[in-house]
């Protein structure tokens, strides 16, 4: 591997979050909530629902259900979690229960995570690899001389135009 090559996998490098299975904090609930709710949207069994015309209302169950499950997990109250989530506690038991479509889903990928584990890996926004950096400053700096260049030529015209006013006037 060249050092351009190893320096561009070095800035390709993409931040993992860690989602608990467990949650503990806030934002731990907040990570394994979407990431049920994401990693169950993209199940065949939800795409083929999504291609056969299903109506699309029952994806606001989805996030219910996957919002119940992740503050289940980290020891809420069936009440705590139906003020929570605005819903009533009998939806909230029907979810975690697995006796909803939403529920099963969220539940089975759920199982999933506890099988294979899980994790979200976020590319850095605008990662580009080291030879294209490269190349994109020396344009930059071409540009730059260009643009410096024609600041001066600019001046000159300035100049010459002045010239000629002076003549036109005297």
């Amino acid at each position: 591997m060249t050092p351009e090559e190893e320096k561009a996998k070095e800035e390709k490098k993409e931040e993992v979050v860690e989602v608990p299975l467990k949650p503990v904090t806030r934002e731990d609930i907040r990570r394994l909530e979407t990431a049920l709710l994401v990693a169950s949207l993209f199940t065949p069994e939800v795409m083929e629902l999504l291609k056969s015309g299903e109506r699309l209302t029952w994806i606001d169950s989805l996030a219910t259900a996957a919002g119940a499950l992740a503050r289940e997990k980290a020891g809420m109250s069936i009440k705590q979690i139906a003020e929570e989530l605005g819903k009533t506690e009998a939806t909230i038991r029907k979810h975690l229960k697995g006796e909803t479509k939403a529920g099963q889903i969220i539940l089975k990928t759920y199982e999933r995570f506890l099988k294979e584990g899980v994790k979200i890996e976020i590319p850095f926004p605008g990662t580009i690899e080291a030879p294209e950096v490269e190349k994109l400053r020396k344009e930059i700096e071409e540009l730059k001389k260009q643009v410096e260049q024609c600041r001066e030529e600019l001046n000159k015209f300035k100049e010459k135009i002045e010239n000629i006013k002076k003549i036109i006037e005297s």
